[in-house]
């Protein structure tokens, strides 16, 4: 069973820093650059989000409990440990705070899009702060990838 720890610890960093990436540098720019209905490329593009915010909460529970099992309370003694729960923070705030805001907003804006309705000063307020937040943890995401592969076999 500890054999497994390690793999699946670069399969759930890989996995997760890779969606981030993917969905938000790749995914996202193309629905908007190529579907003529920014609402709809929206609605896709924040499911999308949801997801990888999902995934990274699932992630993030596995990578710390991982590095607990691991290295027991040395773990907290090392960046990855930090790293992640920073990210996990930053996933919750965004799955369960800023996401659901956002759907409140365009749920308020009906029957009008919410960037031609009183609600886009405040949803554009929030979305340029669950930007930040992404690209925060896509930073980390590398950051703490170079770290597990720069460091020799926890």
């Amino acid at each position: 069973m500890r054999q497994l720890i390690r793999p699946l610890f670069v399969l759930a960093l890989t996995l997760w820093v890779g969606a981030l990436w993917t969905v938000g540098g790749i995914v996202a720019p193309t629905l908007f650059s190529t579907i003529a209905d920014r609402a709809l490329a929206g609605q896709i593009a924040g499911r999308l989000f949801s997801i990888v915010g999902w995934l990274g909460v699932g992630c993030a529970v596995y990578l710390m409990l991982s590095c607990v099992l691991e290295r027991g309370v040395q773990a907290f003694k090392g960046a990855t440990f930090w790293i992640v729960l920073l990210m996990f923070m930053l996933t919750v705030a965004s799955v369960l705070g800023i996401q659901p805001l956002l759907v409140h907003l365009k749920e308020q804006a009906l029957p009008r899009e919410v960037m031609e309705s009183v609600m886009r000063d405040r949803f554009a307020t929030w979305h340029g702060v669950s930007s930040i937040l992404y690209l925060l943890q896509s930073a980390l995401g590398g950051a703490l990838v170079v770290l597990e592969g720069a460091s020799p076999r926890r």
